[in-house]
């Protein structure tokens, strides 16, 4: 499975129910809940190196977002992100503070937010 399948929730549960794991959190040892397993590509000493991750799976997209805000407010190493106005600059701030291992994360996620189909999706 590739890293953007990941990133945008399919990872699937082990009946095969959707993990609504929108942002690609990892299910740390503190996690207490659900998960979900998907093979995943981590960058180790800048090298890509594909590993099974254990993600957090939730009940909805809901949930997910609500757990991703906690996140992010809640964890000091991402005070720097909070209060980004730019989601070029939100992107690149979220990679300096170590959430994701793809030396191409903010490139990756600005493409994403400056793109159409975000773009389109907003608008309706």
């Amino acid at each position: 499975m590739a890293d953007y399948i990941v990133i945008f929730g399919a990872a699937v549960r082990a009946d095969g129910s959707p993990s609504y794991n929108l942002f690609g959190i990892k299910a740390g040892k503190s996690w207490n809940g659900a998960t979900a397993e998907a093979t995943t590509t981590e960058y180790v000493n800048g090298q890509p190196q594909q590993s099974v991750e254990r993600f957090r799976a939730y009940g909805s997209y809901e949930e997910a977002f609500r757990d991703y805000a906690n996140l992010l407010r809640n964890n000091s190493r991402f005070s720097a992100v909070i209060g980004s106005q730019d989601g070029t600059e939100f992107a690149k701030r979220l990679q300096q503070a170590g959430y994701a291992t793809d030396p191409m994360y903010a490139d990756k996620l600005s493409r994403i937010i400056n793109g159409p189909a975000l773009r389109q999706a907003l608008i309706g």
